[in-house]
């Protein structure tokens, strides 16, 4: 019997994908770090001043992303473009939010707080004075507040715009301080920190009373300084909600990204900067190096709605100024 052959024809090979493998290692490496880094603010894990400042540049995770994502696509590594491509919308729809705002309008009496980082006291007072006065501030949060300052800020007259106030200074970074247009009664919220929070009741007349606190909790990033930033974080989210109302202001050394901040938000605070769509607004450092961030936050208890917040260059500090506008409910 004759056997027929029948002449198979040959398979056509997939085209090579471009780049060859060398640049598909790199985008795997690449990709690999960039789902390790999502993987700490997605999953709220943040246990060492490492994993604290690559929480701080989540914005930056997300152009990182895209970029990966980008790169994927023209290269045609698939499953690389798609797992990418997904973390980096999660990313998006966490950090998003905080550029839109959900401030609804109130028509209560207005109160404006403004916060600066002092830079070891040397911020330059007339400036500071100067913001003051243009923006009719009524209270003023002071980190970094140093005896030196204090004698600067009198000489700028300080006290002429914000008579009444809560000092607590003292060397490099250690003091605090609350200024403010109406009258203060010293208060003994904060447990005792590693530098001053004061804080004080503020009676302004016609309004509720409200609950001021100058935030400072110790740095993380030095060698021990995690830990305590970590209790420090935390024992501001155990301060006792009364009904009163309350304003946190300061210097965080947070951002939203980390799970400290956003357990003591979670514990009934608004932030101001998020509320307003301008969450994204970087307080520090006021050069491009380390990556600007925003660890410089006015948290309110519901009693106050925001309705804007800005930020300010300030001559002489490493921080910038921010303004937060409230108003009481109702």
């Amino acid at each position: 019997m004759t056997r027929t052959l029948v002449e198979q024809p040959e398979e056509e090979l997939d085209p090579r994908k471009p780049g060859g493998r060398l640049l598909t290692a790199l985008l795997v490496l690449l990709s690999l770090g960039f789902l390790a880094w999502a993987a700490l603010p997605l999953g709220g894990l943040e246990f060492d001043r490492y994993t604290v400042a690559l929480v701080a540049l989540t914005p930056y995770a997300v152009l990182v992303g895209a970029v990966l994502t980008l790169f994927g696509l023209l290269l045609r590594r698939w499953l690389t473009m798609l797992v990418v491509g997904l973390v980096t919308v999660l990313l998006v729809l966490s950090v998003a939010p905080r550029t839109m705002s959900s401030a609804a309008p109130a028509q209560g009496t207005e109160l404006r707080v403004l916060s600066v980082n002092a830079y070891f006291g040397q911020a330059d007072a007339t400036a500071v004075v100067e913001l003051v006065r243009r923006h009719e501030v009524d209270v003023l949060s002071l980190q970094e507040l140093t005896p030196e300052l204090v004698d600067r800020l009198d000489r700028a007259d300080l006290g002429a715009e914000l008579p009444h106030r809560v000092f607590s200074p003292g060397p490099k970074a250690d003091g605090s301080g609350i200024a403010a247009r109406y009258p203060l009664r010293e208060l003994d919220l904060v447990p005792e920190s590693t530098l001053a929070q004061p804080s004080a009741l503020l009676d302004r007349p016609g309004s509720p009373p409200v609950e001021i606190v100058a935030v400072h909790p110790l740095y993380p990033m030095g060698r021990d300084t995690y830990d305590v930033w970590r209790r420090e974080m935390t024992e501001l989210g155990q301060l006792p909600l009364n009904g009163t109302p309350r304003v946190l202001a300061g210097d965080f050394n947070a951002t939203l990204d980390h799970s400290r901040l956003g357990d003591l938000i979670g514990r009934g605070y608004t932030d101001a900067a998020a509320a307003t769509g301008a969450g994204l607004s970087a307080t520090w450092p006021k050069g491009w190096f380390p990556p600007p961030v925003t660890i410089d936050h006015v948290l309110t208890t519901p009693e106050l709605t925001p309705q804007a917040f800005e930020v300010f260059p300030l001559p002489g500090a490493d921080h910038r100024a921010i303004l937060a506008t409230l108003r009481w409910r109702g």
